[in-house]
């Protein structure tokens, strides 16, 4: 995890944010545990109980899951729904803008595709 905080947004939300990430790009995976919350709070310098609460929300989602005296672990499935809630969201909220913008600016079909394989290519040369 990142030790950088945004101060715009509450530190929970950020680990929350974190730990979302590491699922969606297999870190974590199923059965997984999460780091302790007392290493966390250590390695941050953060007060214990908001890590706990950034963990809570994850546990209220239904992606980790609390085993008594063991720790948190991540659900079964916990990757796929958040891919699926993650696609929703995407084409929901963030489409329509981007849909217009390109609508705005006149790109077809051809130059968007250009673009991607761009995209791919130089992220290709930095791995």
């Amino acid at each position: 995890m990142d030790p950088k905080w945004n101060e715009d947004v509450p530190i929970y939300r950020q680990l929350r944010d974190r730990v979302v990430a590491m699922i969606l790009e297999e870190v974590l995976g199923d059965g997984d545990a999460l780091p302790s919350v007392r290493n966390v709070a250590a390695e941050y310098r953060l007060n214990p109980l908001t890590v706990l609460k950034g963990y809570q929300e994850l546990v209220d989602e239904g992606l980790v899951e609390k085993k008594r005296g063991r720790g948190m672990f991540v659900t079964e499935g916990a990757r796929l729904q958040l891919l699926k809630d993650e696609r929703e969201r995407f084409l929901d909220k963030e489409w329509p803008e981007v849909a217009a913008t390109i609508e705005r600016l006149g790109l077809d079909a051809s130059e968007l595709l250009e673009g991607i394989r761009k995209t791919q290519d130089a992220g290709d040369k930095n791995d």
